[in-house]
Formats: structure tokens, C-alpha cells, sequence
């Protein structure tokens, strides 16, 4: 074909995924072109630096540095860290100021109280979600977990609504949308950490030395007759193999086509996975409002129903920062809201607690990726009716020429980081037919 380029190797997207598989490729001696629709390298992981200041508008946290080889990466690369651990949206992981209904902030036996019936809970969920149906929801075995502690309406109101909040805040999706099994990979192991300079110094890194063609826009997969053919807006690419790692709101959208058409198990594991509602909302402020003995603001009853959970970033840079999220219902709702609205939305609950010391922020950042054409959503969930094996199973080489790679195609710890470099790794490994050592991507720092 006149004017197409022939590779050993066809990378579709330039994320953590799609730069881990190239660069072992390259390293073991295959021709590859990575093929990116956006103007820079990093899919989901990027950076703003306005002011000077770095702000992760995709992925921050390195949830875990025991044995993560992103925190292997990081290191050899020479990225500062700050030590941030969130915990799985836990209840006291880190000191908290927890507010009452009634927007006073509670007493420490109080809080401790609360922690111990969240505590309680989770002890008989991991029972109930065991022994769960397949079609039953994360609000399904909650409830199920709520109705054998045998408290009054009030106190199990309480713990339910911050289980809906976990639900949401964890996988941006509602508690009943969510499967039973939708929080099961949520455990940390060891520190977590951000990063003040940049997350995007990670694929920045990785990126170095191989064919990136950015301005890329894929809209056709062909791996008929043996071979792969993809299609852009700037040319045709042929290979002997392909690894696509666009995400799962990519792969279900009408613009991307794969033919033949994907066969199972991958196309029913992607019919059970969503892309999610998940926004972050970062507040700059001119004054600290809020008490320095804390890590985060969390805020109880009706009123936190969207608001619920302030960070403190301040210690990344010294500027009073807060970042809230706007997840599940909140992002669906707030999608079209001008960012004025947002930001008095999110105020009014702020000075609920704190009245007239919260003054209007002298920064605003809102991501937007429920309307990224190249995302659709920030990272995917299990539905109801999906199953762990789903992640994996979106991963299955097909035809022994195309492989699946990103953070939704790895069961142990997907929507993170270290899941799309582990499964660039893992689709580099099944492209080569033997073993590379993960390492290789940052030997060469």
C-alpha cells in the first residue's frame, strides 16, 4: 500500500501502558511507532504548571509503594515525592476533622465512635461480599452488612452515607451501579506518595528515544488476515502485531472501530466495564482557613451529599490549597455547571463549617474528562453483573497479533498507575513470547 508505514509493532496510545509496551519493544530489538491522538505523551497522567505550580489534573497518588514499580521508576528517574496517604478513602488513615449534620465538628469520642461502626461494618462486608450473588450491587451487600449491626436509624445513616461516599470517591460511580465486588482491590501496601514537581515526569521519562507520533487519531483496528492494519486521520499503519491502549470508554465509543469485531471473553468483560463520573476540583486559597493538625475535612449528613471530603495540599508547595472531587451524581450533575457555580457550590458547604474566614479562592482547576474524546471518563468500574476475572479477561490476546493493555486490564489493582505500566508489561511479554524484566524501563536513568 503506497504512503503506509510497515512496523513490527503498532502502540495505540501514548499513556503509561502504551510507553511501558513500547519501550521494552524497543529495547528487545522490534521496530514500534507508538500512535497518539493527543499533542503530548502521558494519556491520563498530566500536569499543569500554571503560576508555577504543579497541579496532577489526571493521576497524583502512587496508592502503595511496596513493591510498586511506578515508586521503582520514580526513583531511578529522580522524582520527588511527598508522603500523602489518602488509604482507600478509610476513615481515620490520617488525622480528620469530621463535621456533624449539624455542621459542628465532632468531639474525638464522637469520631472515634464513627470510625468504630465504619470499622464494625467493613469487618461483616468482607463476609457478605463473599457470600454475594452475581448480580447483586455494592449497595446490595451494604445494606445487607448495615442490617446486621442492629443500630437506630440515625447511627446507620451515618455509616451509609459514608459507604455511598467510598463507592463514589473510590471508582467515581454510584453505590448501585457499582458491583458487589467493585471494591475489592481496595487495599494499600505501605506509603502513598504525590508528587510536587509533576506526575507527568513519569511518562515524560519513559517516552524518551522511541517513534511517538503525537496528533494521531485512531478511528480503525484491522487484524484480519494475519496482520494489523490501523487507520488515522494522518495516514495508515501496518505492523505484525498491535497493542491498544486507549481506555474503555475509547474502545466503546462509535469513533474507534475494531474488526473483526472483538471475540469473548474480551467483548463481554467490556460490556461489563464503564468509564466513571469522576472530577477533581482544586481551590486555592488567599489565607489557611482551615486547623493545621489535619489532613483532611469531612462532612456529614445531607448537606455532604455531594461535598463531602477536603484534602489539604498545602504541604506539596506552601500555597493554601484544598482538592475536593466531584464523583458519581455530583460529576454527572455538575457537568455543564459554569465553574463560578461549582465554586459557590463547593463554598457554601465550606462555610457551613467554617463561616466567614473561607474567602473566594484566587485559583480554580476543574477537569473535565467525562467530555475527553480521548477518555470519556477518568478511569472504568466493574457494573453490576461484572466479575473481577473481567479485567483480565479484557487483556486475553486475540489472534495472537492484538493485545489489550491499560489500568482496566489488570485485576490486582486497576484505575491506577501502576496497573497500566504492569500491563504494557504483560502485553510486551505476550507480543514477544518470552519473559522481559519490568526494570528495563528505567535501567537506563
Amino acid at each position: 500500500m503506497a504512503g503506509v508505514e510497515h512496523f513490527d509493532t503498532i502502540v495505540v496510545g501514548a499513556g503509561v501502558s502504551g510507553l511501558s509496551a513500547a519501550k521494552l519493544l524497543t529495547d528487545a530489538g522490534r521496530r514500534v511507532v507508538v500512535l497518539e491522538a493527543r499533542d503530548r505523551v502521558g494519556g491520563r497522567v498530566v500536569t499543569d504548571r500554571a503560576d508555577g505550580v504543579a497541579t496532577d489534573l489526571g493521576a497524583s497518588w502512587i496508592h502503595g509503594v511496596t513493591d510498586s514499580p511506578v515508586a521503582a521508576a520514580a526513583e531511578a528517574f529522580g522524582m520527588r515525592t511527598v508522603e500523602f496517604t489518602v488509604g482507600g478513602y478509610q476513615p481515620d488513615s490520617r488525622p480528620i476533622a469530621y463535621y456533624g449534620p449539624d455542621g459542628r465538628r465532632l468531639t474525638d469520642a464522637a469520631a472515634q465512635g464513627f470510625v468504630d461502626d465504619i470499622r464494625a461494618v467493613d469487618a461483616t462486608l468482607a463476609r457478605v461480599v463473599a457470600e454475594s450473588a452475581p448480580d447483586d450491587s455494592y449497595r446490595d451487600v451494604t445494606d445487607r452488612a448495615l442490617a446486621l449491626q442492629d443500630w437506630d436509624a440515625e447511627r446507620t445513616q451515618r455509616v451509609r452515607e459514608y459507604l455511598e461516599h467510598r463507592s463514589e470517591e473510590q471508582y467515581g460511580a454510584w453505590i448501585a451501579d457499582l458491583a458487589a465486588h467493585g471494591l475489592d482491590d481496595d487495599s494499600i501496601d505501605g506509603d502513598e506518595v504525590v508528587f510536587p514537581d509533576g506526575y507527568d515526569r513519569l511518562p515524560t521519562r519513559i517516552a524518551a528515544g522511541l517513534d511517538v507520533r503525537l496528533g494521531h487519531v485512531v478511528s480503525r483496528v484491522d487484524w484480519s488476515g494475519g496482520a494489523v492494519t490501523v487507520a488515522t486521520g494522518r495516514g495508515g499503519f501496518t505492523a505484525d502485531a498491535a497493542v491498544v491502549t486507549v481506555p474503555v470508554g475509547v474502545l466503546q465509543s462509535d469513533g474507534f472501530t475494531i474488526e473483526p469485531a472483538l471475540p469473548e471473553p474480551i467483548a463481554g468483560a467490556l460490556r461489563r466495564l464503564r468509564m466513571n463520573a469522576f472530577e477533581k476540583v482544586f481551590l486555592r486559597f488567599p489565607t489557611k482557613f482551615w486547623d493545621d493538625d489535619v489532613y483532611a475535612i469531612r462532612q456529614q449528613g445531607p448537606e455532604g451529599v455531594w461535598w463531602h471530603s477536603w484534602y489539604d495540599l498545602t504541604p506539596l508547595h506552601g500555597v493554601p490549597t484544598l482538592l475536593t472531587f466531584a464523583a458519581g451524581p455530583a460529576a454527572v450533575a455538575t457537568r455543564e455547571w459554569p465553574e463560578g457555580d461549582v465554586v459557590d457550590s463547593v463554598l457554601a458547604q465550606l462555610r457551613r463549617l467554617y463561616g466567614d474566614r473561607v474567602a473566594r479562592p484566587t485559583r480554580v482547576d476543574i477537569t473535565a474528562w467525562q467530555d475527553d474524546p480521548f477518555s470519556h471518563g477518568s478511569y472504568a468500574y466493574m457494573t453490576v453483573g461484572s466479575s473481577t476475572a473481567d479485567h483480565d479477561g479484557l487483556a486475553t490476546p486475540i489472534g495472537g497479533i492484538l493485545h489489550l493493555a491499560g489500568e482496566a486490564t489488570w485485576t490486582d489493582d486497576p484505575a491506577t498507575v501502576p496497573a497500566a505500566m504492569l500491563s504494557g508489561h504483560r502485553a510486551a511479554q505476550n507480543v514477544l513470547g518470552h519473559d522481559v524484566p519490568i526494570d528495563r524501563l528505567w535501567a537506563d536513568a
